[in-house]
């Protein structure tokens, strides 16, 4: 991991862009987080990945308000851009898939399990390594510490990052993107707890099948936060409903 820049925002939280080889990312961390080894001694503090669904230079804005919010309660957290995204390659199977679902919904016609399976399949398989390299990296940081939190979407990518990363002790997820049928096997084999937002007439998204998912998953503890309203419409209550789910659950 190598940062590229750094800024202390007018909050004291620090935000700090890195690559981790050649893949982009950003790391906030709250004004008691230590930065080196030779600062002064305090506790670390838990970490929260902030999932999104790519291009990270746009989604920034909406990344550091939520990164910001949770340095507030004490966490760190940090994001990587995803495959094929941004400046990094394209994925030319992927955008394929993607080509081909735009054109099914200016038809007015179904997106095609065959079509959800070419746009998200490769992602994540591809995207959920990366995740948990940028993990062993941050964990190794001065002031950084377990436990671990995934907040956000691709919601495959969160649902495949709970199965496989031990890790990870908690998860909000975002319902609002297409999810391939054979993701629903692995959401049943999810235990950890789990705090999933739906918003309720989000245009881009199949509400049963967020319904349904949410139904497969295996774990104990989890919580549906439903609300009114489109893509973006998420109220500000639905997020400090998320905050303290993670509060619960990142401290002892």
């Amino acid at each position: 991991m190598h940062f590229t820049s750094e800024q202390r925002l007018d909050d004291g939280v620090l935000e700090r862009d890195f690559t981790l080889g050649d893949i982009p990312g950003i790391l906030w961390t709250p004004p008691s987080a230590p930065v080196s080894a030779s600062a002064p001694a305090s506790a670390p503090v838990p970490l929260i990945l902030l999932g999104h669904p790519g291009g990270l230079d746009r989604m920034r804005p909406r990344l550091a308000a939520r990164a910001r919010h949770s340095a507030a309660e004490g966490f760190a957290s940090a994001t990587v851009e995803l495959p094929g995204s941004g400046d990094r390659p394209r994925l030319p199977a992927v955008e394929q898939a993607r080509a081909d679902m735009r054109r099914a919904l200016e038809a007015g016609e179904p997106v095609s399990d065959d079509i959800v399976d070419r746009l998200v399949l490769p992602l994540v398989d591809k995207a959920v390594p990366e995740w948990q390299a940028a993990l062993d990296a941050l964990l190794s940081l001065p002031g950084i510490d377990g436990p671990v939190g995934f907040s956000g979407g691709v919601i495959s990518i969160g649902v495949r990052l709970a199965v496989v990363e031990p890790r990870i002790t908690a998860a909000a997820l975002f319902a609002g993107s297409y999810v391939p049928r054979a993701m629903f096997e692995e959401a049943r084999r999810v235990t950890v707890p789990l705090h999933v937002l739906l918003q309720w007439d989000d245009e881009g998204n199949d509400r049963q099948a967020a319904l349904d998912l949410f139904d497969a998953f295996g774990s104990k503890e989890k919580t549906l936060n439903a609300n009114m309203g489109g893509h973006t419409g998420v109220p500000q209550y639905a997020g400090e409903a998320a905050a303290r789910f993670f509060t619960r659950h990142l401290t002892s």
